[in-house]
């Protein structure tokens, strides 16, 4: 333990405090321990090997009350409070790790905000895992001090010249995350070469810009995606041990939130 605690020490000293990136790591330890503590909680939940795991929170009147809830309410008062303190000293640090909890809390159940359904087991429910990686990722390169771009403002010319690269940048990035190459635009956002490699390449069949530009319109590019982005592929199959490993394996039966225990209505398959 003494070496691992001296190697600590030294991060925290030459990578940490020396740059003034306290609140900022906090805010990854806050949301890394929130996200993984939840998560194994609404595992045991759902596991019959633990049946003294307490289960979700219900009011009286039955209302079930989703942990996500209470991450947005711990983000507004760290936030509130951070504000307050005017960004020094020891209390604006623990806003920052409570902050992180909340983001953990929040983003455990990332697919709820886009769906405003129960999907925590089911495949639209694994979008909570891929947030959580890519918010993690853009959490650590702030830590590191790694920033998107930044505008000069010395001269009129530098002015432009900045205003346009941040342009590109973010031109860039939405034409990323219109392919649904999402990691490709979170980390061009501090890399922009792989924002400018993730635009110029082939976008999902199911994203927007393959539905705008694919299709009918371009059939040879619609087979193409489909082919690139078949199911089965090995880098499909690798995100899919990542996301079970994380996560947790989905089931049809269970595609409903940890947080809410009642099962689904019998007349959901019914077409409208």
């Amino acid at each position: 333990m003494g070496v691992e605690a001296s190697i600590f020490s030294e991060f925290w000293r030459d990578q940490i405090e020396s740059n003034g990136q306290e609140a900022i790591f906090l805010v990854l330890v806050g949301f890394l321990l929130s996200f993984g503590f939840i998560r194994m909680s609404t595992r045991l939940m759902r596991s019959p090997k633990v049946p003294w795991w307490p289960g979700s929170i219900v009011s009286e009147g039955g209302l079930h009350v989703h942990h996500h809830v209470f991450g947005i309410v711990l983000m507004m008062a760290a936030g509130a409070v951070g504000f307050a303190v005017n960004g020094d000293g020891t209390v604006f640090n623990l806003c920052g790790l409570a902050f992180g909890v909340g983001i953990g809390l929040t983003i455990d159940e990332f697919a709820l905000w886009l769906h405003l359904e129960d999907v925590y087991w089911s495949e639209e429910g694994r979008r909570s895992i891929d947030a959580t990686v890519l918010t993690a990722i853009v959490l650590a390169l702030l830590m590191f001090g790694v920033r998107p771009f930044e505008i000069g403002s010395e001269d009129l010319a530098t002015l432009i010249a900045s205003l346009l690269i941040a342009f590109t940048i973010l031109l860039t990035v939405g034409i990323c995350f219109l392919k649904e190459r999402v990691l490709h635009g979170f980390i061009g956002f501090f890399f922009w070469p792989l924002a400018i490699y993730g635009a110029c390449r082939l976008g999902k069949p199911t994203s927007a810009w393959a539905k705008r530009r694919y299709g009918t319109k371009n059939p040879s590019k619609q087979r193409r995606a489909e082919k690139r982005f078949r199911p089965d592929r090995r880098t499909q199959r690798f995100k899919e041990r990542v996301r079970d490993l994380i996560g947790g394996e989905i089931t049809l039966s269970e595609a409903m939130s940890p947080d809410s225990q009642d099962p689904p209505d019998s007349d959901s398959d019914k077409p409208a």
